[in-house]
């Protein structure tokens, strides 16, 4: 397991690209037959990947995490961005396709991830954040997600907003998470853009080709800074960070927030004369 320590402010205003991507760029989530984790201390939240081949991979805690189950004092969101795949937890079995999820709740055991075509295989994408509770489990399809559409063609930013995990779909602690879509000839994201520092928050960009990039925009609304970022890669994002960004190409991204509530529109929006 990586581990992300946090930085503050002042620390990143003087990093270069390297210590940059260092301490907020998440890679090698997905890699084949294994599962892939990376601990960060902002609001303890842990991003995995998983990509099951002939087996299945199971959930196992570490030193990390502090307890014997990996669930004994958290919760998990999981979605899938790959072929068809499977997570089991004990003796059930609920079958997961692309761009749906699955919540699993505080105290959740012997959970593992399994591919139904390992020519195709699952690639499962997780956010983790600790837990006072404990919620049912839930499958979320694309259908039963809250479904926004957002931006304008001038604006050169449409795009479709799905919440997931959400208190008006599937109840959690602390954790939200959702996905957002960019339609074609659009390029922006979450532009004008905005902070929460009440809550964490992490994108994976995905739906990326090979040569396709994002410019990911963070730092203070003053102090801006960026990360160049490819398929399948994170982003951490500090309640002190805007979190914006433009691609050369078609992309999407899976967003998760966690920390002090749970309410969507809690944002302080940063007007564009103050970006610097």
């Amino acid at each position: 397991m990586d581990v992300r320590q946090v930085s503050s402010p002042g620390e990143s205003r003087g990093y270069d690209t390297a210590a940059l991507r260092a301490h907020y760029l998440v890679e090698g989530l997905f890699r084949p037959g294994e599962l892939a984790m990376t601990y960060s201390h902002l609001d303890r939240t842990v991003l995995l990947g998983v990509v099951p081949l002939d087996e299945p991979i199971e959930l196992i805690s570490n030193k990390q995490i502090g307890s014997p189950g990996f669930l004994d004092r958290r919760e998990l969101g999981v979605f899938n961005i790959g072929g068809p795949g499977t997570v089991l937890v004990g003796d059930e079995r609920h079958d997961v396709g692309r761009l749906e999820a699955v919540y699993l709740p505080k105290g959740a055991q012997n959970v593992r991830f399994a591919s139904r075509d390992t020519g195709a295989p699952a690639r499962f994408y997780g956010i983790s954040t600790p837990a006072h509770a404990s919620h049912p489990l839930k499958k979320i399809t694309m259908d039963e997600a809250n479904r926004i559409e957002l931006g304008t063609q001038s604006g050169a930013n449409i795009r479709t907003l799905r919440q997931y995990i959400h208190p008006d779909v599937c109840t959690s602690c602390q954790l939200t998470m959702g996905v957002t879509l960019i339609a074609d000839g659009s390029v922006w994201n979450t532009m004008p853009c905005h902070t929460h520092d009440r809550r964490t928050e992490a994108y994976l960009y995905f739906d990326m080709a090979e040569d396709t990039r994002v410019v990911h925009l963070m730092g203070e609304p003053d102090e801006t800074r960026h990360l160049i970022v490819a398929n399948e890669q994170a982003v951490l994002s500090p309640g002190w960070s805007i979190h914006s960004g433009a691609g050369t190409g078609r992309y999407g991204f899976i967003w998760s927030m966690a920390g002090d509530n749970q309410d969507f529109n809690d944002m302080d929006f940063v007007d564009m004369a103050d970006l610097r």
